[in-house]
């Protein structure tokens, strides 16, 4: 969830309560970026809406400025929250499925029989008759009848034909009906502060934003469970603003290579030096160089013992 997304949400006026509703969940799964990906599915269980509600919601926050919408081929679709562009004006009143909707059922209401005066009014031809032993309504049947809750409360939602029921919580994900997991919770914390120091240290460096999609985001979290909740965001700015490698480089700092090599990294991060190709050259140089001194010692060893025998 983004503080600052949501905060900007809040105060926006102008839009229907499940427009609403369906904004606010888009802003507590979006990240600093105002950037998501909940399924409608996922949307219609947090926000007690059908999902047809919840599309009609999105076509008009979309038509608003305050949604932008990127379909992708074979994935979930992206949404990005976008408070500042929010104007109701360029909205339509309704969108046009509620307005088709609302003139297919008038079409298809027929008009009231006109009741001759002191007569009572005939049922409908279509009316449900009751059977001959069914129990009477008791008394008090309209005043329980205001007392139900509301049809899209939590405690009694009445599915009509046409919205499926919403989907079961899955184990380890954090859904309607089911506790947020604490170590969950401090993971994807880790991830932001992670993803916010790479993206900060990438924009200055390189002038731009770094992509972020599905494969990094799982190199970021890859990269937290690695290095630690504490190290993880550390060690991703001090790569991008530090390692001058040539294939590093050429790679523009990739989220993968980090995660690939991310002990190394570590290391050169904690001894404060980023170990260049020339430098490990030179290290392997003296090393050999050791080496062969070592070697040239021992001889002269044996040499020596053996004419002193």
């Amino acid at each position: 969830m983004s503080t600052i997304i949501m905060a900007a949400c809040w105060p926006l006026q102008g839009m229907s309560p499940s427009q609403k509703a369906v904004l606010i969940s888009l802003a507590d799964q979006a990240n600093d970026d105002g950037v998501c990906w909940p399924a409608v599915g996922t949307i219609a269980a947090r926000t007690c809406l059908s999902e047809r509600a919840v599309r009609d919601a999105l076509a008009w926050l979309q038509a608003a400025g305050a949604v932008f919408r990127e379909y992708r081929h074979n994935t979930s679709t992206s949404y990005t929250v976008c408070p500042k562009r929010f104007d109701p004006a360029k909205a339509p009143a309704e969108s046009k499925r509620t307005t088709k909707r609302k003139t297919d059922v008038a079409a298809n209401a027929a008009p009231p029989a006109a009741a001759a005066p002191g007569a009572d009014a005939a049922p409908p031809a279509n009316a449900a008759v009751p059977p001959a032993n069914a129990a009477p309504a008791p008394a008090d049947a309209a005043g329980l009848e205001g007392q139900m809750p509301p049809p899209n409360h939590q405690l009694n939602r009445h599915l009509t034909a046409n919205e499926p029921s919403p989907p079961a919580s899955q184990p380890g994900r954090v859904g309607a009906g089911q506790p947020e997991n604490t170590e969950e919770t401090a993971l994807q914390a880790a991830c932001r502060e992670t993803w916010a120091a790479y993206s900060l240290a990438f924009e200055q460096r390189y002038g731009v934003k770094p992509v972020r999609n599905a494969p990094v985001n799982a190199n970021v979290k890859a990269l937290v469970k690695r290095l630690g909740h504490e190290e993880a965001p550390l060690v991703a700015a001090w790569y991008v603003s530090n390692v001058n490698e040539a294939f590093v480089v050429k790679n523009s700092h990739g989220m993968g290579v980090l995660v690939n090599q991310a002990e190394g990294y570590r290391t050169q991060w904690a001894r404060g030096q980023a170990v260049t190709a020339t430098a490990a050259q030179a290290a392997d140089k003296s090393s050999a160089n050791f080496d062969a001194i070592e070697e040239a010692k021992r001889l002269t060893r044996q040499r020596k013992e053996g004419g002193n025998a």
